[in-house]
């Protein structure tokens, strides 16, 4: 699917351009209460990670950032538009993502949530990720630290792989 288009939808998943990077970034403030800034968007891209905008009718909804690590792949950022959310754009988001980390060969994908998330919990666990761990204190929050919950996917064998 990945550049593809969602004729159900239409909704369409677009490599990140330096344009965008505002609108990103202006959405991750409003989304989060520690955002990532423009340069770590403008970093994630420049270090080659997927980093991907998700358009419903030409309008952006959602952004996601993905880096691939030989045969891993991890969400380092996922997001939809508070104003688009609760209508199946995340769990969109997130099948274009495992379908492009498939295709580079992951066999795994991974990522970091809030244990406050649960909004977020609950579409991994729908979605078949389950907890593999918990990393303490990993995110800044208002009264100091937040945990990470560590989910992971499994992807089976890459589209290179052969029957044995």
């Amino acid at each position: 699917m990945s550049g593809g288009k969602d004729a159900l939808v239409g909704v369409a998943f677009e490599p990140m351009q330096p344009q965008d990077l505002e609108w990103v970034a202006g959405q991750d403030t409003l989304l989060y209460p520690f955002p990532w800034s423009t340069g770590n968007f403008a970093d994630s891209m420049e270090a080659g990670y997927g980093c991907w905008l998700m358009r419903e009718q030409g309008v952006p909804v959602g952004y996601a950032v993905l880096m691939m690590v030989i045969d891993e792949a991890h969400i380092l950022n996922i997001s939809v538009a508070q104003a688009c959310q609760g209508r199946g754009l995340g769990r969109r988001l997130l099948d274009h993502l495992a379908q492009v980390a498939w295709r580079a060969g992951a066999r795994q994908l991974l990522l970091e949530v809030r244990p406050s998330n649960t909004a977020a919990l609950a579409l991994y666990a729908k979605s078949g990720f389950e907890v593999i761990g918990r990393r303490k204190g990993y995110y800044p929050a208002p009264d100091g630290r937040e945990d990470a919950i560590v989910m992971r996917l499994s992807l089976g064998g890459g589209p290179d792989d052969s029957a044995a």
